[in-house]
């Protein structure tokens, strides 16, 4: 379903319009989810360092026997693995949990180091990117991406790269557009991509709003549907998660039906609603263990 459906990136190549994401700790040291999301026609798959589902992804996509070709797989450095001297061993340690010798998209999780009192975060944002650009250059991985980047952090790459970011990974969903930051990757050929694109926070608080209740009903599709079909119309490549084949499928089916430009509108002026609360300027996620033991 999804995936006769693609953007094209910057560099040319295409990306399914959906991906599958795996930040859940019932991800951890479980192949089935992956295995049924295999089954269901997912092909582009996100994780992290930070996660540690990268073994777990990669034991699955081995299990299931599907070429590498096939699969798309993108995955992140964290904030404690950034810097000239620290990417590659980094780098190393994910491709071997992931079972591959190459990385489809390779990213930085994370602009600041230490949220608002990172006052060098530019250089080592910087450090970090030529560092993976080599990679690049490598043949290890075969292009390159950021997460949690606003627009000032995304300027810093792209005024300073020799290798540009095809993607920018946000928390995007009704209730938290972000439509400034999305509007300058879409402005500078930069595909926006939402994490937590079904919402997140307090009780996910789109699952009983109510203008997501009303267009839910008028469309005849579940609120999840209503917000994955919202970004992709703004342009967004959602990368839900769901542990049911039952959810896995109704996540992809979503190509059936448009929003009205009314309707888009609504969303996109919701109040805020959802927001997870972290801010790449100010609060900085922490890390459940040591890379170097996961």
């Amino acid at each position: 379903m999804a995936f006769n459906e693609f953007y094209t990136l910057n560099d040319g190549s295409l990306l399914p319009k959906i991906g599958f994401g795996t930040y859940n700790e019932e991800f951890a040291d479980n192949t089935d989810i992956v295995l049924k999301a295999i089954e269901c026609g997912y092909r582009f798959f996100d994780t992290a360092s930070l996660y540690e589902t990268e073994r777990s992804l990669g034991n699955a996509l081995r299990t299931s026997g599907i070429e590498r070709s096939e699969v798309i797989i993108e995955t992140k450095l964290w904030i404690d693995e950034m810097g000239k001297d620290n990417v590659k061993k980094a780098f190393e340690r994910s491709l071997n949990r992931l079972q591959t010798d190459y990385v489809d998209i390779y990213m930085i999780h994370w602009p600041r180091q230490t949220g608002a009192d990172d006052e060098d975060w530019k250089g080592l944002d910087i450090e970090t990117w030529q560092a993976m650009e080599e990679l690049v250059d490598s043949g290890k991985v075969k292009r390159l991406g950021l997460s949690n980047f606003l627009p000032h952090h995304l300027e810093n790459i792209l005024d300073n790269c020799r290798i540009r970011p095809v993607v920018d990974q946000l928390e995007l969903h009704p209730g938290y557009s972000q439509e400034r930051a999305v509007q300058y990757c879409l402005d500078n050929d930069v595909v926006p991509m939402a994490w937590s694109p079904l919402g997140r926070g307090r009780e996910n608080a789109t699952i009983g709003n109510a203008i997501l209740v009303k267009l839910a009903n008028k469309y005849k599709k579940s609120i999840q549907q209503i917000n994955i079909r919202f970004l992709l119309q703004k342009g967004i490549l959602p990368i839900p998660k769901a542990s049911s084949i039952e959810h896995m499928k109704d996540n992809m089916d979503v190509f059936d039906f448009t929003l009205s430009d009314d309707d888009v509108s609504m969303l996109s002026c919701m109040p805020q609603t959802a927001w997870l609360e972290e801010h790449p300027d100010f609060a900085i996620p922490e890390r459940r263990s040591n890379p170097e033991n996961i």
